[in-house]
């Protein structure tokens, strides 16, 4: 169902041109009924990582209602009514190839959910494209800059996003400098273990750009592998050493994957370790931690909804789940979404009844 690359960048660039005078665009897939912004809740974040929903409309994708009378709708306005999401994540590239993620693209979804009332996390990579534990490259345009010109890229990056929803009434409520951090960020610049102070000065201008637009934001700093207490040490034990400026640990928790890297007891092990790796977090740096990315395979819908209603008596701030609308197989090969026949399995049900 993929559109090649020179239409689905017409079709972006056509959103974004309608998108600078309504919420929607022209690729909403239908629109969103709600015509004025709702009051935002407060309280545990519920939430979900839509940032594929543009390029997933631009090829042709539709949403529905589950169960048999299906229903078309919008898919956040799907996620929040059917599936009680209170909160949407969405990423940031500096300068991606086909367009999806850049700033006028993240100002349109974050409009469209601000409608809704949700409550919105802006999550910067610093990169042209993924940045991950895997891959932490350096946006092309900032490769040849001094280390001191690199800081002030990255700051100005954060200022004109930031700006940007500021200026369409859109107010985020956490903001994530850096994606799966682990290694660090912009390699080798910010390399954890061979450049641990600048990683920390790169991380505190983005932590001070934040705060000059948005006061009251909470900036988060987000490792994978939520169950792997020592990652989480050595990131946070550098940041404290020098300096480092934070508001909140985020972790990603995906079970699969820790079982596909040797982690034996499945998944209630590797969610028991997660749990006490929060625990002994909280503790040691005396900050608040939110669980920014989880996920199952969309074939085990029980088991997800089991893990997610176990992560949410822990002690955290919220849980995200990612891409939960992405179809099985999309986007090469991701199969952790959580929808069936492009509607909402049972995996996130425990959101709906949440007490938290």
């Amino acid at each position: 169902m993929k559109m090649p690359t020179l239409i689905s960048a017409f079709i972006l660039a056509a959103s974004l041109l309608c998108g600078s005078c309504t919420e929607d665009g022209p690729i909403t897939n239908p629109r969103q009924t709600t015509t004025s912004n709702k009051e935002k809740g407060k309280g545990f974040a519920r939430g979900a990582d839509v940032s594929w929903i543009t390029q997933m409309e631009s090829e042709g994708y539709k949403f529905f209602t589950p169960g048999t009378d299906r229903k078309e709708m919008e898919c956040m306005q799907l996620l929040h009514d059917y599936c009680g999401v209170n909160s949407i994540r969405l990423r940031v590239w500096v300068n991606p190839t086909d367009g999806w993620n850049n700033i006028d693209d993240v100002v349109l979804k974050a409009r469209r959910a601000e409608k809704l009332g949700l409550r919105t996390m802006i999550d910067f990579h610093f990169s042209d494209t993924w940045a991950d534990p895997g891959h932490q490259e350096m946006p092309k345009a900032w490769k040849a800059l001094s280390f001191e010109e690199l800081k002030k890229a990255m700051a100005t990056h954060v200022t004109e996003v930031l700006t940007a929803l500021k200026n369409v009434n859109v107010t985020p409520e956490w903001v994530q400098i850096g994606n799966e951090t682990t290694p660090g960020m912009m390699l080798p610049a910010g390399d954890v273990v061979n450049n641990p102070v600048q990683l920390t000065q790169l991380n505190n201008s983005g932590y001070e750009a934040v705060k000059a637009v948005f006061p009251t934001a909470l900036v988060i700093v987000h490792l994978d592998g939520g169950n792997d207490q020592w990652r989480y040490d050595r990131m946070f034990d550098v940041l404290e050493k020098n300096g480092g400026k934070y508001d909140m640990i985020g972790m990603s928790l995906y079970p699969y994957w820790a079982e596909q890297q040797g982690q034996a007891g499945g998944w209630m092990k590797v969610a028991d370790d997660c749990i006490t790796n929060i625990n002994h977090l909280k503790q040691k740096y005396n900050k608040p931690v939110m669980i920014c990315e989880i996920g199952m395979p969309y074939n085990q819908p029980e088991a997800c909804k089991q893990l997610i209603s176990k992560m949410m008596e822990a002690p955290v701030e919220g849980i995200f789940y990612w891409e939960p609308q992405a179809a099985n197989g999309y986007n090469d090969g991701y199969n952790l979404g959580c929808f069936d026949n492009n509607a909402p399995t049972t995996a996130l049900d425990p959101f709906k009844f949440q007490t938290k």
